[in-house]
């Protein structure tokens, strides 16, 4: 339908929780989900959350990757794409392992930058689609990754809030000239 502007970090819309939806299948649902759907190819993300577009409503998506997947890096990304794309409305997240794994993340809030997060690995994710069905799946690595970032989203959470170190922040057209990820003595 249309492409919208992605707000940027600092945006009143992305610092609050969103309101929930109360109406799931109502068209003007259906419109957002169509805006956010032509925002994130634009912009060419893998994921977007209805704030991002100035929107404050739990709304989230996000193409699913697959099970093996080995990363955040462009190759990945780029498979990403390729996979089905998941709509959740009023998305909830339950913390099946309380193990929490470091791992590259870029925000198309916070363009031209990238930083290790700590995020949980194994997670059960639920919510609503614009038809009306019940999504409750499980997902862990990656997969759980994609859904926590785009979940903070309707939290107001953008993902430089959860790092543990600015040491890593860095531009996404530098990162090709680390040899390694930051060792922790170096993140310290």
């Amino acid at each position: 339908m249309t492409v919208r502007e992605i707000k940027k970090m600092g945006h009143p819309v992305l610092r609050r929780p969103a309101d929930a939806i109360e109406d799931p299948t109502a068209p003007e649902i259906k419109a957002l989900v169509e805006d956010m759907v032509d925002s994130m190819r634009e912009a060419g993300g893998i994921g977007i959350a209805a704030p991002q577009i100035g929107v404050s409503k739990r709304v989230v998506m996000f193409h699913v990757p697959d099970d093996d997947a080995p990363g955040n890096d462009p190759e990945t990304r780029r498979a990403v794409v390729e996979n089905p794309l998941t709509v959740l409305i009023n998305p909830t997240i339950d913390v099946l392992d309380e193990t929490e794994v470091d791992g590259w993340e870029g925000c198309l809030s916070v363009p031209g930058l990238t930083g290790i997060v700590p995020r949980y690995k194994k997670i059960r994710y639920t919510g609503v689609t614009p038809d009306g069905e019940k999504i409750d799946r499980v997902a862990s690595d990656f997969h759980a990754r994609v859904v926590q970032h785009e979940c903070d989203h309707v939290d107001g959470i953008l993902y430089p809030y959860r790092m543990t170190s600015n040491a890593s922040l860095m531009f996404t057209s530098e990162i090709e000239h680390l040899e390694a990820p930051p060792t922790e003595e170096e993140l310290a």
